[in-house]
């Protein structure tokens, strides 16, 4: 087993457990993890920390859990837009003209504490930059780039511009398809379908929101603009105070962004274009996530488009999934699988949501519309009317409104121990062996995933005398484990089984109507020994 450096102090930036390439939500994730951990990072981050082109996507509920148990939760959310802004979904011939459909967000609140949220990404930066901290006082090095790097069986060599040479246990790739870390490991990528072309133009429009009031429009956080031959462009408020994004495909040709915007409103307001970039939306995933002492997660191992904010999400649990198991390399109670099973694990969600990603593309909206759809006529309402059935009985907003997107994903590694649990549709909270352990008020204000995420915890809803063999083992080979009794009926038919072992990052390692029969041998498998 291997064990982390950790005695050297921050102003002696020679030397760290883990180096993380990239400040990014995923980046910083992992870093805040590690920390709470007590495992040292140093994050390198080329530019300033700002966010080049603002975008707004969900934060999901299961990613909101994991921001709660690192205390950033309540921030977040404290980021949120001014005033009482519909989070709705709307689908439109244009912003103030036919509303053909509408979706108000579910916010999964029977399944967690912490419902999805929506925080533009120049927002949650930097939450979650004050939160991790800059050198330094914490880990997070500006203007800092990965030049180089080798590795050994001890650990990795970095260069790193304007510093010089960095000695770390672990590097972490947390940046971009086109990653040079990926790169340099040899690591091929697949293409699971064709890439999107995409333009995201940024503009003004101050007396938007005045103007749909006074036309008695309600507001939505996304429009989906429903253009003849089936194109539907996306347009999102940034804040609170009349900035947009319009983003259009390819299809548009050389058509300025300025009637792109003015065609996007029904209505005649004042508009100013700030920007017009283009950008390129691979649909990839990486091959392996790990090569020796090198890891990827985030966008330097699955690239997904925007839809549902499927990609950040997933990154960030990747993060969790990392963290506790570099932690266990750490305390030293690892053994040799446990980092393998990121990769085991990790990887089969990203394909997942690749597949995710183009449910929700292709149902955005039909495949072709009606050229009549703007029109005042018998023909023009009977076009909306069809299509905004159609819209309702498809899977248009199937990515924002279904939990198994967001906490169906089951791991089948070594490390779960128990029959193998298919996913059920509609999706269920359990206590399935691999997934999220379900969430359900203790008490007021304390759920069930508050207990969870230090070590292991064996949730006991009736007693055992074999209950003391499973903390000596546990104790045997140094894995953290917690005895919690728990008393509630209600809590104990939503887990199932009496005894229940649940992970650091929340997942359920094991099960049983009894203690394991060999705790041992149990305590080795979910540390990865066997």
């Amino acid at each position: 087993m291997n064990e982390l450096s950790g005695t050297r102090k921050w102003d002696e930036v020679d030397e760290t457990d883990v180096l993380i390439t990239g400040a990014t939500p995923v980046g910083l994730a992992l870093a805040l993890d590690l920390e709470r951990r007590g495992v040292r990072c140093l994050v390198l981050e080329p530019g300033d920390g700002s966010v080049v082109t603002p975008e707004v996507s969900p934060i999901g509920p299961r990613t909101m859990e994991l921001f709660r148990r690192w205390g950033v939760a309540d921030k977040i959310r404290g980021a949120e837009f001014p005033g009482a802004r519909p989070r709705d979904i709307a689908w439109v011939t244009q912003v103030g003209g036919h509303e053909i459909h509408r979706f108000e967000r579910f916010t999964h609140d029977t399944h967690t504490p912490e419902p999805e949220q929506i925080c533009p990404a120049d927002w949650l930066l930097p939450v979650l930059q004050t939160a991790v901290g800059a050198h330094p006082s914490g880990p997070i090095l500006y203007h800092h780039q990965l030049d180089g790097f080798t590795q050994d069986a001890e650990g990795v060599t970095a260069r790193v511009a304007n510093l010089g040479t960095v000695r770390a246990r672990y590097l972490v790739g947390t940046t971009g398809p086109c990653s040079p870390i990926r790169s340099a490991c040899g690591i091929p990528m697949t293409s699971r379908f064709g890439p999107k072309f995409l333009r995201n133009i940024v503009f003004r429009a101050p007396g938007l929101a005045a103007g749909l009031a006074a036309r008695g429009h309600r507001p939505a956080l996304t429009y989906f603009l429903l253009r003849p031959c089936g194109l539907r462009f996306p347009l999102q408020a940034m804040d609170g105070e009349g900035t947009f994004k319009l983003i259009v495909g390819s299809e548009v040709g050389a058509i300025d962004a300025a009637t792109l915007v003015r065609d996007a409103i029904a209505f005649d307001t004042p508009t100013e274009v700030l920007s017009d970039e283009q950008s390129t939306v691979p649909h990839v995933v990486v091959e392996r996530y790990r090569d020796g002492r090198v890891f990827l997660l985030g966008d330097a191992a699955h690239t997904l488009s925007s839809p549902g904010g499927f990609g950040r999400n997933i990154g960030i649990a990747d993060a969790a999934d990392l963290a506790w198991k570099l932690a266990a390399v750490q305390a030293g109670w690892a053994g040799p699988a446990l980092l393998d099973s990121y990769d085991a694990e990790r990887r089969p969600v990203a394909l997942e949501g690749l597949e995710a990603a183009g449910i929700a593309m292709r149902g955005r909206g039909p495949d072709s519309v009606s050229a009549k759809l703007r029109d005042d006529t018998e023909e023009g309402v009977l076009a909306r009317t069809e299509l905004g059935l159609q819209l309702a009985e498809s899977v248009a907003h199937w990515d924002v409104d279904a939990p198994e997107v967001h906490f169906g994903h089951g791991y089948r590694s070594s490390l779960v121990v128990g029959d193998e649990v298919k996913m059920t549709a509609p999706w269920r909270p359990s206590s399935d062996p691999g997934f999220r352990a379900a969430h359900a008020w203790l008490r007021p204000g304390v759920s069930t995933l508050d207990i969870f995420g230090d070590g292991f915890v064996l949730l006991c809803f009736a007693w055992h005398e074999r209950l003391a063999d499973v903390e000596r083992a546990f104790e045997q080979r140094g894995v953290p484990l917690q005895v919690l009794t728990c008393t509630d009926e209600q809590i104990a038919e939503l887990y199932r089984q009496p005894f229940v072992l649940v992970r650091p990052d929340d997942h359920v390692a094991w099960r049983g109507s009894e203690p394991p029969a060999d705790p041992l041998l149990l305590a080795d498998r979910v540390r990865g020994a066997c």
